[in-house]
Order: C-alpha cells, then sequence, then structure tokens
C-alpha cells in the first residue's frame, strides 16, 4: 500500500470527516519520483489523474503552438493538481506539468474518486471542496492578471507565497507573472533599491 499522506489529508479534510472505503483509495495511489526538469504529464494527452505532493515544486504551463510556454500554476508541498479537462471522459490534458524541483507526488485514478462519489455523499462533498478550490485560484489568478499592474501582481505573488517565490527560478516566475525575464528582474531591482535590501 503506499504512503499517501498528502492526499489522505486534502481529501479527508475537503469532506470534512471520515471517507468511506479509503484503503480501497489508499490501495490505488501511487507514489512517484520525478527528477528536477522531469516531466508529470505532457499537454494533449489522456491523464485522468489527481496528484498530490509530497515534496518539491512543480510548475503547470501551456504551450502554444510555436513552442512558447505560459506558466499558469505552481503547485508545492501540501497542494493538488489536475488537468480538469482530462477527467472529463475521453479528455486529454490541457496544459503540461514538470518539476523545477526533485519531487515525489501521490497520483490516484479521477475514476474511482469519481465512482465512489456516486455512492457516498461524502466523497462526493470531497471532490466538490477541491473542485470549488480549484476554481477559486484560478479566479483568483485571472482577477490579478487583468486587473493588476506588473510590480503588484509580483508583490502580491511575493506575499502570498513568500517561500515558493525564493524557490521558483526567476524566468519561470516572470513567465508567471506575464512579464519577461528581463521586465521582472527591473522591478525586483527598483524594489531592491527602494527598500535598500
Amino acid at each position: 500500500m503506499a504512503h499517501c499522506t498528502v492526499l489522505e489529508s486534502l481529501l479527508t479534510q475537503a469532506a470534512a470527516g471520515p471517507l468511506p472505503e479509503w484503503p480501497r483509495v489508499a490501495e490505488a495511489v501511487t507514489v512517484r519520483r520525478v527528477a528536477a526538469g522531469g516531466a508529470v504529464f505532457l499537454q494533449d494527452v489522456e491523464h485522468p489523474f489527481v496528484h498530490a505532493v509530497q515534496q518539491g515544486v512543480l510548475k503547470l504551463s501551456y504551450l502554444s503552438e510555436d513552442g512558447t510556454e505560459w506558466i499558469k500554476s505552481f503547485a508545492s508541498e501540501g497542494r493538488f493538481f489536475a488537468s480538469l479537462a482530462a477527467l472529463a471522459p475521453g479528455g486529454r490534458t490541457s496544459f503540461m506539468v514538470s518539476a523545477l524541483e526533485d519531487a515525489v507526488l501521490e497520483s490516484v485514478d479521477y475514476r474511482l474518486l469519481a465512482t465512489l462519489a456516486g455512492r457516498h455523499l461524502a466523497w462526493s462533498r470531497a471532490l466538490q471542496a477541491l473542485t470549488m478550490v480549484y476554481a477559486a485560484r484560478k479566479e483568483a489568478r485571472e482577477r490579478e492578471l487583468l486587473t493588476l499592474k506588473a510590480e503588484a501582481r509580483y508583490l502580491r505573488f511575493c506575499a502570498a507565497e513568500p517561500e515558493l517565490a525564493r524557490r521558483i527560478p526567476q524566468k519561470d516566475l516572470a513567465r508567471h507573472l506575464g512579464l519577461t525575464p528581463v521586465g521582472l528582474n527591473r522591478i525586483v531591482m527598483r524594489l531592491r533599491r527602494l527598500t535598500g535590501s
């Protein structure tokens, strides 16, 4: 049986109580190591899995037709991620995920969770709560990109995720904030001059 502490914690917290048939899920969880630079999954592939991060930092990004990378978000310890498009029957991933650091992930097939949600209210509640968390993150991200200036986006990210801001390469943080690496570097240097740090 896989050691799936993060998924169990996330799901039971989302359900606000114990989950029926949890041993069945625990048996289905796989624990996977991904080396820095390695892919968890690629864009436009079948991958109906939910992942939780035991260790490491992952970047979730879109690749445009010309190969340009747009980083939608990051996931670190205690967070979960999945491509919602790939969870639908016959669906395919709309983005790719790769490791920025050596990572350890817990993964489970969403179809098993959906089956349990069809049988048990607690599982249905857990999946709905996690979907709401995911949607709230996406909404906050869209609002920041559309309403905040570049420097404000950078400051907000650093305030909300100080440890993550230290662990993410500046070029990747720039892509996440919708900036060029040079543009973000200018902001960082200007703020350092203003604060004297």
